[in-house]
């Protein structure tokens, strides 16, 4: 149902660990949670919006699947220390970590205030680096596995780390952060076991950036650069935010997967 197949399923078994998905209330962070408790893992959902976070445990419920909502604003310490707290008193331990929240208002740059630039930096980059710090703290306690590992943290970065664009000085500069921290978050933890690694999505059709509420001729402009000539789907990030859930991928740890239809190779 949601991109793989049984076989897949099989290969990528996540029973027994516990995730954690921020911005998980819709779009691309809904369908990471789905996706990985069909996996067979435990999720916590959470979102500023706590309703729509509900409705995503719902899902997961109907699927046979175990899952909770807290509401969480990343940018907020205690409200992370909370995230983590509920966490623990219903799982008991944190396996996957995966950083999704994030904004993006669209702002020209000599109009941008201050506050402005604070709020994006404050929660796609200070977010992650609050949450990631939590919730290491729990996994360097997990039980070692047979490859020397415990944990799996996952960064959503963007190709907004790689390539500039107008309008957008403040979200460039917090994915770039994330891509920068993630790879010195990868050498730090690797001796207690916990792998980091980060995914920059391109255009991907979310509610934040669906192309049916775009023109004609502005979807022709979006898509012009990428060489596919679509937009990405959500389960095609979801996908590769399974993969480095997984212990298949256990010899990657500070890498960048690019996950955008050849935007930026063009």
């Amino acid at each position: 149902m949601f991109g793989f197949n049984k076989t897949t399923k099989k290969f990528l078994d996540l029973k027994g660990k516990v995730a954690i998905v921020t911005g998980a209330g819709r779009g691309m962070g809904r369908t990471h949670a789905l996706t990985l408790a069909q996996a067979g893992a435990k999720v916590v959902v959470s979102d500023i919006l706590e309703n729509e976070c509900q409705l995503v445990v719902e899902e997961i419920k109907k699927l046979k699947g175990q899952a909770i909502a807290v509401k969480c604003n990343i940018s907020l310490k205690t409200d992370v220390d909370n995230l983590v707290k509920v966490t623990l008193e219903e799982f008991g331990k944190i396996d996957i970590l995966v950083n999704n929240a994030g904004i993006f208002p669209f702002q020209p740059f000599l109009e941008m205030k201050e506050q402005d630039f604070e709020k994006v930096i404050d929660v796609n980059l200070k977010g992650y680096f609050l949450m990631s710090q939590a919730c290491a703290k729990e996994m360097q306690k997990n039980e070692i596995n047979e490859k020397g590992q415990r944990a799996s943290i996952i960064n959503i970065s963007s190709i907004a780390a790689l390539k500039g664009f107008a309008g957008l000085a403040h979200y460039c500069a917090s994915k770039g952060g994330i891509m920068a921290m993630t790879r010195a978050l990868a050498l730090e933890l690797a001796p207690l076991g916990i792998r980091v690694n980060d995914i920059n999505p391109g255009a991907i059709d979310t509610p934040g950036a669906s192309s049916t509420s775009m023109t004609e001729e502005q979807r022709k402009a979006m898509l012009l650069p990428i060489p596919l000539k679509r937009q990405g789907l959500p389960q095609e990030i979801s996908n590769a935010v399974l993969f480095l859930a997984s212990d298949e991928s256990s010899y990657m740890t500070g890498s960048v997967m690019v996950v955008d239809g050849g935007w930026v190779a063009g």
